[in-house]
């Protein structure tokens, strides 16, 4: 069957693609039959065969194979486009493409270090049996003294420190009798959780009941606390807060751009973060080298299919040209410019500047027809002649084929 092949390509690209083949309307159609007597009859055959195998070769797999460039015009249009994410297909109608809403929400965490100091003090504490060996009973007023021996105090007293434990009330000790009575450390420090002791009552010293009223205590005195400790500020509080809000924004919105399928075109602009809670585990004052803040963040985004962007534009420029044009897709560029951006109803507004090469369609039964029996050299001068045409390759095949089939 003889064929011709046309390959119509935009101008500016540079590889070329093959047009489908277009058989001819006629076939050819033989039938051979070889008699089984008489070699002179095989003999004349033989030519015979030949001469219609070379016909029947001729017409069934010559072929005319014809590239063409058409001629092409930039065009450029503007439009506006709105993004919405209420809707679910593209209204070429109504400049409309579907908007794709896309949310992060997590929690962030961190320690941090506090940087206030706190003085812990605390007095002593501990329980002294007070004896009275007089004949007659004894008042002791509150905040008596009551001192044990210096050597007890461990480390020893510094200048100032008095070596006293006091009474909380005040109490009455019976004659020949006794009362066990709490007392607290003059002074706050662990140098005050002696061990047990006698003690005496230096507010009778220089009286006959020195020597009678006296005290004795069993066990250690104890919780006697003098040290430095760190401590949670408000100002630490504050800082948390600030430094761990700037580190949730940024990083709620890194989750939510990988969370975000490739194929989707996010605008600046189109996204929102929000710090929805701030919360630290521990408050001002309490005493730790270390505290930890949280913060709870979310994004959120309106974005769009690139293809979906891509096809509004093609159909967009095929509605503008007239219909025997056709636009060369691979020249198509496409700036877009957001002009309003809402996320609290979910659109965008573009502003779209689209340019495209555009030719004429080519009619590809009328140009067989028209080619149909020419020569080389009449179908290059006749392709040169088309003006929807900017230039045409053709090659015959086999070598010995004059004429397009």
């Amino acid at each position: 069957m003889a064929k011709k092949i046309f390959d119509i390509l935009p101008p500016e690209e540079l590889k070329k693609k093959k047009v489908k083949e277009f058989p001819l309307e006629k076939e050819l159609e033989f039938k051979l039959f070889l008699p089984k007597t008489r070699l002179e009859k095989s003999l004349i055959l033989i030519p015979l065969v030949l001469i219609i195998t070379g016909a029947v070769f001729y017409f069934t797999l010559s072929r005319a194979e014809i590239e063409i460039w058409p001629e092409t015009e930039l065009k450029t249009f503007e439009t506006k486009l709105t993004v919405d994410k209420g809707i679910e297909n593209i209204n070429f109608l109504a400049n409309l493409i579907p908007g794709i809403s896309f949310e992060e929400e997590k929690i962030f965490s961190q320690e941090f270090p506090s940087s206030g100091k706190k003085l812990i003090e605390k007095k002593a504490e501990g329980v002294i049996r007070v004896f009275n060996d007089s004949q007659q009973g004894q008042i002791l007023v509150a905040q008596t003294r009551f001192q044990p021996p210096l050597e007890k105090f461990r480390p020893s007293l510094e200048t100032g420190e008095n070596p006293w434990f006091r009474t909380r009330e005040r109490i009455v000790i019976p004659a020949k009798g006794y009362k066990d009575v709490k007392v607290v450390a003059d002074a706050p420090g662990e140098k005050y959780n002696i061990e047990p002791s006698t003690f005496s009552v230096p507010g009778l010293a220089g009286s006959p009941q020195y020597t009678f009223i006296y005290g004795k205590s069993f066990e250690s005195m104890k919780e006697g606390l003098k040290k430095e400790t760190p401590e949670v500020t408000q100002e630490d509080l504050k800082k948390a807060e600030e430094l761990l809000k700037e580190k949730a924004a940024r990083e709620i919105k890194d989750a939510l751009k990988d969370k975000i399928p490739s194929e989707f075109i996010v605008l600046e602009g189109a996204s929102k973060t929000e710090i929805l809670e701030t919360f630290s585990l521990d408050r001002a004052g309490a005493e730790l080298e270390k505290f930890t803040f949280q913060v709870k963040a979310q994004a959120l985004t309106i974005s769009f299919k690139k293809e979906d962007l891509e096809n509004f534009s093609k159909e967009f420029i095929i509605s503008k040209i007239p219909s025997d044009k056709k636009i060369d897709q691979k020249s198509l560029k496409i700036k877009y410019l957001p002009e309003t951006i809402n996320l609290e109803t979910g659109k965008i507004v573009l502003s779209l500047n689209l340019e495209s090469k555009v030719y004429s369609d080519i009619d590809k039964v009328s140009l067989k027809q028209g080619l149909s029996g020419k020569s080389l050299t009449e179908t290059q001068f006749f392709l040169q002649n088309q003006p929807e045409i900017n230039r045409a390759k053709v090659k015959l095949w086999p070598f010995w084929v004059k004429q397009v089939p």
